[in-house]
């Protein structure tokens, strides 16, 4: 008979249980990330007293609105942190983070070069019921300036890039998350069809600037098997947050 090998529970264990790496080449471009975040309120507050642009196609006004997609909207703030938790590899560690700071940099930029704005749909046609309440939540989170790039397209397709290099299922379940948030971005008039494009090649290029390199292939067999149980595991996560929401919409004042 042969040996039977470590069972999945106990591969998570191992894996969650491994240290993660906190030297300083890993501390620096994370605390660069969360001191460059919060340039998205200061840069909104500054474009109000600009020139906004709409650069609205036709397409963006044959999109239809539909409240639904606000949930797949909201997921981007389990997908981006993905790469966080499923790449384990220093150097990979270090290049990803750089990719985000390199993301939101030129992100703040955009902003500031191109101050936009997106007119809200009236609360008529946002409508009833609970997927029009999330979407009040979303709109009352992010306010309708910074569009163009859009971040939220850009994040979700660098983690996607990123997280490619641990197994290419993972990477293609990533790819199809990032598309259906890109998607929410429409739906929800959140951003127009510009903002996606910009958003995808900047996360092209920040992937080209600091993970095009075959050396990250080399990825340990445990980070490789468990890549789709931490996935499934995000996605259930935020189900369960999902349920939260409906739970909370539900027992309202």
């Amino acid at each position: 008979m042969t040996a039977k090998g470590p069972n999945r529970w106990t591969m998570v264990v191992e894996l969650l249980a491994r240290p993660y790496p906190t030297s300083a080449s890993v501390v620096i471009p994370f605390l660069a990330w969360c001191l460059i975040v919060p340039g998205y309120l200061v840069v909104g507050a500054y474009a109000r007293s600009r020139t906004l642009h709409m650069p609205e196609l036709a397409l963006d006004r044959a999109i239809p609105l539909e409240p639904s997609w606000s949930l797949v909207y909201g997921s981007l703030y389990f997908a981006v942190f993905l790469p966080l938790l499923l790449v384990r590899e220093e150097a990979h560690i270090v290049r990803t983070l750089w990719a985000y700071v390199l993301v939101w940099m030129v992100g703040l930029a955009g902003w500031l070069a191109y101050p936009t704005i997106l007119v809200r749909p009236s609360s008529e046609a946002i409508g009833e019921g609970f997927f029009a309440w999330a979407l009040r939540i979303v709109y009352l989170w992010d306010e309708p300036y910074n569009c163009f790039p859009s971040l939220h397209v850009a994040q979700a397709f660098l983690a996607a890039l990123t997280c490619s290099y641990v197994s290419r299922g993972v990477g293609l379940a990533a790819a199809i998350w990032a598309s259906l948030i890109a998607i929410s971005t429409l739906f929800t008039k959140q951003h127009y069809v510009a903002d996606v494009i910009a958003g995808i090649v900047l996360a092209l290029a920040a992937f080209a600037v600091f993970l095009r390199d075959p050396r990250l292939e080399a990825t340990p067999r445990l980070d490789r098997r468990m890549g789709p149980v931490i996935v499934m595991g995000f996605i259930g996560l935020h189900g369960l947050v999902i349920s939260g929401f409906w739970v909370a919409f539900h027992f309202r004042r």
